[in-house]
């Protein structure tokens, strides 16, 4: 593959106004009202298939130290670094049947982690192992879950298979009363939320679809029972079968591959085809990164994070795709140091961008045989546009007799759906198996949505707390008038590409809280005027990036083309500039959230 060439000013104009028009061809009036939730009627997409079935059990009205929502590696990294601090009674309440969360939901064939596994997998120092693959399969990532859960003895006080359904501050007793769809309503002198942001599946509301008469499932919530096989492949049941799938983005360039090859015929609905870049997945050993002392792994997510977050390193530890294009991240992660004035940087800035996107257009070419399904194929936006993907199978997957590309840009999507198939312009597609590969509903939790509705001091709802000002933190993490809430999550603080290296210091920052009020008899909880402090620095360096999504084609990354406003979510430094600013504050302030002592009546 050549090399591609800096363009010159008339090809960036053409580019431009490319992009303009196929942007056009894909945005929707609906935006993100194109997707439902899976509820009611569609509940079944969101049922757990791998679990049995809740164990019978007495409601508990107990009391823990601390609660965590959600099981997945937020509520397990809280767990883990709350047994550090010598936190004996922590719950972990999750909707799941087992430890693991994105990872327990997702098991569909061709499963990996986009990002390194070495740097992925928290948690490798203090529990001795070495992932085997440079990007892990499913499998390896969720047994490591269940790992760290075994390591720290996270086991014997979890709830599975339950939903936290309310959590309630009791100023009496100065605890939370957690309650559940088990009927479950125990206390907890603190609450930790892990919800995630990759929980609850996302269906297209596309006309018609509960009138399929085939079989059908969301990639998340994959049937064995019907397909056969394992997440390595081997399906069976797929042999005779037309399977269409809904989806082209993260997961449909992982499960197309491994359903070319089993399935009769695969039809594959794509709206918008995302950047594919090469993966160059292998097996490793310890030597292979590093692993022959202590720290080895925290000095390579280290690394891997300052390199993400535009910092400056003497060597790249991990050297794939993402840390090759880091530059390009500039408009998602809020992080890099510009040089030079506004206008030099967005030049050099969009020349970069023209490079690459020529470069992984040029890979399609060079991978497909046919110029027609080829050119559907190409991805017509700039880099940060959509989330980059990887893999070395999923174009080769095209030049296979039994797989059909049906592009659906022209229509704006799939028109509808009938008993026996898929409507696209004039032509219905019959198919026997329709799954959809359309992710999570990213950015939101059971607390942001209200489905989780949390009753703070004097019976206040967060979310009508936030509703005229807008959402109101301490670094992300708590806020006033709702003592020993700490939440996790992406809200009011920093974010990187590889998000289980935030979570751990997220939860390295939750455990530091609950022990500094243990030590101080305390209530963890900022003032107003601490709240305000933070949005402030927030505010202060927001960087403009509002103009470049408005242009980019819709996704989950600009809400479906309605935008992504400017304004005070994201702490505009960077993740590795957060992450300091946070030990800095433990080290000198972290009183300033340890207001009052409890009362007698609870401390004693």
């Amino acid at each position: 593959m050549t090399t591609p060439q800096a363009p010159t000013p008339d090809e960036l104009a053409a580019l431009r106004q490319r992009y303009r028009l196929e942007r056009e061809r894909r945005v929707r009036p609906d935006g993100a009202r194109q997707y439902q939730p899976t509820e009611a009627e569609f509940g079944y997409y969101a049922a757990d298939p791998y679990a049995a079935g809740p164990t019978d059990r007495e409601p508990l009205e107990d009391t823990v130290d601390v609660a965590v929502i959600g099981g997945g590696f937020g509520g397990i990294l809280a767990g883990a670094r709350l047994r550090q601090q010598g936190v004996e009674r922590v719950r972990i309440v999750e909707i799941g049947g087992d430890f693991g969360g994105t990872w327990y939901w997702n098991r569909y064939p061709g499963i990996h982690c986009d990002i390194e596994s070495h740097v992925y997998l928290p948690l490798l120092d203090e529990t001795g192992y070495v992932p085997e693959w440079k990007y892990a399969p499913g499998d390896e990532i969720r047994r490591h879950a269940v790992r760290i859960a075994q390591r720290f003895n996270l086991y014997p006080d979890a709830l599975f298979s339950t939903a936290v359904t309310s959590l309630t501050w009791e100023e009496a007793s100065e605890t939370w009363i957690v309650a559940t769809d088990r009927g479950d309503a125990f206390r907890a002198t603190y609450v930790v939320t892990a919800t995630g942001t990759l929980s609850e599946p996302k269906l297209p509301g596309i006309p018609g679809i509960e009138d399929f008469k085939g079989h059908t499932f969301h990639t998340s919530r994959w049937d064995y029972a019907y397909t056969g096989g394992t997440p390595d492949g081997g399906m069976a049941g797929l042999s005779r079968k037309r399977v269409g799938v809904v989806g082209t983005g993260a997961t449909g360039i992982q499960v197309i591959p491994a359903l070319a090859e089993d399935a009769g015929h695969v039809y594959v609905f794509q709206r918008t085809p995302s950047t594919v870049d090469v993966r160059a997945n292998r097996r490793t050993t310890a030597e292979d990164v590093g692993a022959d002392h202590e720290g080895w792994a925290g000095e390579r997510r280290e690394n891997y994070l300052r390199i993400v977050s535009g910092e400056t390193v003497e060597e790249d530890l991990v050297a794939d795709q993402w840390t090759a294009s880091a530059g390009l991240l500039e408009k998602l992660l809020p992080s890099f140091r510009r040089q030079g004035d506004r206008k030099t940087f967005e030049a050099a800035y969009e020349t970069a961008d023209a490079v690459k996107m020529n470069e992984l257009r040029d890979r399609v070419e060079q991978s497909v045989t046919d110029s027609d399904t080829a050119e559907k194929l190409k991805p017509w936006y700039r880099y940060a546009c959509k989330r980059p993907t990887f893999s070395d199978k999923y174009y080769p997957a095209f030049n296979r007799a039994n797989v059909t590309l049906v592009d659906t840009a022209d229509t704006h999507g799939i028109e509808r759906i009938t008993e026996h198939g898929v409507v696209v312009g004039d032509t219905t597609y019959e198919i026997d198996c329709l799954i959809f590969a359309t992710g999570f509903s990213v950015g939101t939790s059971g607390i942001h949505s209200g489905k989780l509705p949390v009753h703070g001091r004097d019976g206040t709802q967060l979310l009508h707390a936030w509703a005229r000002q807008g959402p109101r933190s301490l670094h992300g993490f708590t806020s006033n008038g709702f003592p020993n809430l700490i939440q996790m999550g992406p809200l009011q603080n920093a974010s990187s590409v590889n998000y289980t290296h935030i979570l751990d210091e997220q939860a390295v920052h939750a455990a530091a809280l609950v022990a500094a009020a243990e030590a101080k008899d305390a209530l963890v909880e900022p003032s107003r005027e601490g709240e305000d402090a933070w949005l402030a620095v927030l505010a202060e360096d927001a960087p403009d990036h509002e103009w470049f999504h408005a242009e980019c084609t819709p996704g989950y990354y600009n809400r479906e083309g309605g935008g992504r406003p400017n304004g005070p979510t994201a702490y505009p430094h960077g993740a590795f500039a957060f992450h300091e600013l946070l030990k800095r504050w433990r080290e000198e302030s972290i009183g300033e959230v340890l207001l009052r002592t409890r009362t007698p009546a609870r401390s004693s």
